[in-house]
C-alpha cells in the first residue's frame, strides 16, 4: 500500500469546491454574526469567553493526544499571556507550554505560518519534556515515522510519514502553499477548505518528533482565524475529541490518497460542530451574568459557592445534576442545612429539582432568564 505522499501527482490533492459551498457560506455567517456577539459584550465578559475557548482547546488538543492537564493551570497561564490579572498559580511545564501557543494562536490570528513560528510552537508544546531529543527543529533520526498500535509483533501501521531526509523540502512546500492560498495571497482558498487541507498536508508530512497532532490542530485553527478579519476563536480541538475516533479514521483514510472530498467534508462538519459549540458557550456566559446579577445579595455564602461552582462546567453543568451529597461535599454543610438551602434555592427560582429522594438531582434555572 503507498501513502498519500508516494503517490504520483503528491501533494496536489483534489477535491470538488461544489461539496463545501453551502458549509463554507455558512462558516463565514456564523463567524460575523460571533465577531458582533463579542463586540457587544463587557470587557470582563469578553475576556471569560476567550479564556474559556481557549483553555477548551488547549485541553481537548492535549486530551485526544491522551494527555490529561489542569484548567485551573491551563487558566492562569492563560491570563498571564494575554495580560489579563491572574491568580497565583504555578503552572507545570505542560499547561505553561501549551498555553503560550494557544496565546501566540490568538494573539496573531494574521501572521503566517513559518518554519520559525512551527519550531517556536514546538518548543512551547515540548515544555518541559526530557525525552525527545530534536524539540524546535524537524525530526532527524534514521529510523521511519510511524503511527502504530497494538502489542508488540501484533503492531498494525496506520501510517509512515516521509523519511527524515525529506521534510525541509516537503514543509517549505506546504509553508509555500499557506502563504499563496492565504487570504492575502495570490490564490485564496475559503476558510474550512484551506484548514482541511492544510491539517491534512501538515500530518501526513509528520515533521516533528512529537507533537504533530497538537502543531497540526493549531495550523487548522489559524487558517480558520485568519479567514476573519477579527480575533476569534471557535475551540476546533472539542469537536475533534467528541469525535476522536472518527477523526483518527478519517485521517488514517485519506493518508492513502489525493482525492479528499470526504475528509474535507468531515472535517467542515467539525468546524461548524466548533462553532456552534462556541457560540452556545458565549450565550451560556451571558444569561450566567444575568442569572447571578438576579440573585446578588438573596444568597448565602454556601448557596454563592455551589452555584458558582455548577457554573463553572458550562453549558453542559454537572453530569447528572447537582445531588444533595454533592452540594454536601462543596460546603462542608450537614445534612438538615443542606436540604433547607436546596429547598431555598428553588424557592428562589435558581435551581429547579428532578426526582425523588435518592435520585433527587438539581440543575440551574438559567434558561429562564434568557
Amino acid at each position: 500500500m503507498a501513502w498519500n505522499w508516494e503517490l504520483a501527482g503528491w501533494p496536489k490533492f483534489k477535491w470538488n469546491p461544489e461539496f463545501l459551498r453551502v458549509r463554507e457560506q455558512a462558516f463565514m455567517e456564523n463567524a460575523a454574526i460571533a465577531v458582533g456577539t463579542m463586540r457587544h459584550l463587557g470587557k470582563d465578559d469578553r475576556e471569560e469567553v476567550v479564556i474559556e475557548l481557549l483553555s477548551s482547546d488547549a485541553l481537548s488538543t492535549s486530551a485526544i493526544e491522551g494527555e490529561v492537564l489542569d484548567r485551573d493551570s491551563v487558566q492562569s497561564s492563560l491570563r498571564r499571556q494575554l495580560g489579563m490579572s491572574a491568580a497565583a498559580f504555578r503552572s507545570r511545564p505542560a499547561e505553561a507550554g501549551i498555553a503560550e501557543m494557544m496565546a501566540d494562536l490568538y494573539r496573531h490570528p494574521h501572521d503566517p505560518i513559518t518554519e520559525e513560528r512551527l519550531f517556536e510552537w514546538h518548543r512551547m508544546v515540548m515544555n518541559g519534556r526530557r525525552d525527545i531529543v530534536d524539540i524546535g527543529t524537524y525530526r532527524r533520526h534514521g529510523e521511519p515515522m510511524q503511527i502504530v498500535s497494538g502489542a508488540f509483533g501484533r503492531q498494525r501501521v496506520h501510517f509512515e510519514a516521509p523519511p527524515s531526509d525529506h521534510l525541509a523540502a516537503e514543509m517549505g512546500r506546504l509553508l509555500d502553499w499557506l502563504e499563496q492560498t492565504s487570504p492575502e495571497g495570490l490564490d485564496p482558498l475559503a476558510a474550512l477548505t484551506r484548514a482541511g487541507i492544510a491539517h491534512l498536508w501538515f500530518e501526513s508530512i509528520h515533521p516533528f518528533e512529537d507533537g504533530n497532532g497538537r502543531i497540526g490542530r493549531a495550523i487548522a485553527e489559524s487558517a480558520l482565524a485568519g479567514a476573519i478579519s477579527t480575533p476569534t476563536f471557535s475551540a476546533l480541538s472539542k469537536s475533534l475529541l467528541k469525535h476522536r475516533k472518527d477523526y483518527y479514521a478519517m485521517l488514517e483514510a485519506a493518508s492513502t490518497t489525493l482525492m479528499i472530498d470526504e475528509w474535507l467534508s468531515w472535517f467542515a462538519d467539525r468546524a461548524l460542530e466548533a462553532q456552534r459549540s462556541a457560540e452556545e458557550l458565549v450565550r451560556f456566559l451571558i444569561e450566567k451574568t444575568r442569572f447571578m446579577d438576579r440573585l446578588r445579595g438573596a444568597l448565602n455564602e454556601r448557596q454563592e459557592k455551589v452555584l458558582l461552582r455548577m457554573l463553572a462546567e458550562g453549558p453542559e453543568g454537572f453530569t447528572g445534576g447537582l445531588s444533595a451529597g454533592n452540594y454536601a461535599t462543596i460546603t462542608g454543610a450537614p445534612p438538615s442545612t443542606t436540604t433547607r438551602d436546596l429547598s431555598d434555592l428553588v424557592e428562589k427560582g435558581a435551581l429547579l429539582r428532578t426526582g425523588e429522594r435518592k435520585a433527587t438531582r438539581y440543575v440551574l434555572n438559567i434558561a429562564s432568564d434568557a
